[in-house]
């Protein structure tokens, strides 16, 4: 029903009619009357365009019946074209849109919650330490190992029961020990815990937490039992980065510790995190990649007074794998920055001469097959673009010559396609028959859509695939627009997202 699984709604009703997503019934009603001119089949008299005509009206048609109903366009608006072809249960006749947007929405939760236990996994950790120094000595190279899992079972909308426990073995000694957690949110900005264990090292415990205050930047928590404690934090976080603190103060010890994870893309981040406390002075740096949807590699560099470390994670949906590498119990300057450039200059060597290449082939690889998949799907696709057009031909022809009359908006060049397809078009000027299988050409339908004013908007949220003279060139690829314009005897350039908004003419756009 959507364009990613994380992307906004393929509207492309809104985008067949020129219409915002926040369109009144007025505005659609007018949209479908000035397409309807233009596409009604008994304004052509050649059978061939009368047949296209007939086509694109019939479309034309469809997007106003669903569009115009109150119900439908709601339908849509959450579902997609799906919503509608597949039946959607909506169960009793619903009369009110309020009552609609009621079942909707539990539907949604619904399917939601479906799709939650579909992937539903118990979150979980398993640590396995290690040691150069202790395997050099001849003791053996593991140096201890800790399991901890917990299930989570929702009670209600505010509250949760949790159930887990942890294993762990060090050396000669280990423990374990087993709990229950009951969390409730007590409002949009507290909670509360109750914590019960039991175990090997303690007979029984309980634990109360709270969290006082729990706002977007700033937090303070209460800790009582055995070892009480309060502690106070912040965090921070946007697309590109994140950041936290914190300072906590127990019966017995204090402590501070920072992070900050800056994303360089969608798939890989770096890392920088620091400790300090009666029981730690700790740096550590490092980065991650994520090599799945659900599983992310990271490798982590730390020195401190426990020693030099290599720590390697792996994360998996809830579960995490963490192998720690004490490499010197003892800090050396030398010792510590070899222990850092090394591992690092292999990766990237690694990166630049493997890895990077290796993904390049694959992509290229995917994007081929995908290519052949889609084939026939984009020869259908570009056959009824280009028949489109041609019923636009003379009424852009006619815009055009207007506004060339009195200097107004020309679209000179319009180019619509995959967006690495366009920027290998714009670093080389070559076209090969491979990137102009990605792109089409939309200049005519763009003149078409100039309004009398010498303005033209495609607005923010629409897929663009979906205007007249369009299509899909490269399904499953992020699109761009390219666009040359002159007004005023001046010329203008500008190249926008597939959902993003585009007003011209606009002084920026000037070269």
């Amino acid at each position: 029903m959507r364009e990613a699984k994380d992307g906004p709604p393929n509207r492309e009703l809104y985008a067949l009619l020129h219409l915002s997503p926040e369109a009144s019934d007025e505005e659609i009603r007018k949209a479908y009357r000035q397409w309807a001119q233009v596409y009604h089949p008994d304004k052509y008299q050649a059978p061939h365009m009368k047949e296209i005509a007939t086509e694109n009206f019939q479309r034309i048609c469809e997007a106003y019946e669903i569009l115009s109903d109150e119900n439908k366009r709601l339908i849509y608006d959450i579902y997609g074209m799906e919503g509608l072809t597949s039946g959607l249960e909506l169960g009793p006749k619903l009369n009110k849109v309020e009552e609609l947007k009621e079942e909707l929405e539990r539907l949604r939760q619904r399917k939601e919650q479906e799709k939650a236990l579909a992937h539903f996994r118990p979150s979980g950790t398993i640590l396995a330490s290690l040691s150069l120094p202790q395997f050099l000595e001849g003791d053996g190279i593991m140096r201890g190992m800790a399991m901890s899992s917990e299930v989570q079972s929702q009670l209600s909308k505010n509250s949760i029961l949790a159930f887990g426990g942890n294993l762990e073995v060090n050396d000669d000694s280990g423990g374990g020990a087993a709990s229950v957690v009951l969390r409730h949110q007590l409002s949009s900005v507290s909670s509360i815990e109750f914590i019960a264990s039991a175990g090997l090292r303690a007979l029984a415990s309980t634990v109360f937490k709270l969290i006082l205050v729990s706002l977007l930047v700033f937090q303070i928590q209460l800790l009582l039992g055995i070892e009480s404690s309060i502690s106070v934090g912040w965090q921070k976080k946007d697309e590109r980065m994140s950041a936290a603190g914190e300072l906590k103060i127990g019966t017995s010890s204090f402590g501070a510790s920072a992070h900050y994870t800056h994303r360089f893309s969608k798939k890989s981040h770096g890392r920088i995190q620091g400790r300090l406390g009666s029981t730690a002075l700790e740096l550590e740096v490092g980065g991650g990649r994520k090599i799945s949807e659900f599983s992310t590699i990271r490798m982590l560099y730390s020195v401190g007074i426990q020693g030099i470390f290599w720590k390697f994670e792996l994360h998996r949906a809830g579960q995490k794998l963490v192998v720690p590498i004490l490499l010197s119990r003892h800090f050396s300057s030398f010792f510590a920055t070899g222990a850092f450039i090394i591992p690092a200059s292999v990766y990237f060597l690694l990166k630049k001469f493997i890895l990077k290449p290796y993904y390049l082939k694959r992509e290229k690889q995917k994007a081929l097959e995908n290519m052949e998949k889609t084939s026939a799907q984009v020869q259908e696709a570009k056959a009824a673009a280009q028949k489109a057009q041609q019923l636009l031909q003379n009424v852009a022809n006619r815009k055009r010559n207007k506004q060339l009359e009195i200097g107004g908006l020309i679209i000179t060049k319009a180019v619509y396609g995959a967006r690495k397809a366009l920027t290998k078009l714009g670093e080389t000027g070559e076209s090969s028959d491979e990137l102009a299988s990605q792109v089409l050409d939309v200049t005519l339908p763009l003149n078409f859509l100039v309004n009398d004013s010498g303005r033209l908007k495609l607005h923010e949220g629409v897929k663009k695939s979906g205007i007249m003279g369009f299509c899909d060139s490269c399904p499953g690829e992020p699109k761009q627009l390219y666009v040359e314009y002159t007004y005023g005897g001046n010329r203008y350039e500008v190249l926008v997202d597939d959902y993003e908004e585009l007003f011209i003419p606009q002084e920026a756009h000037r070269i």
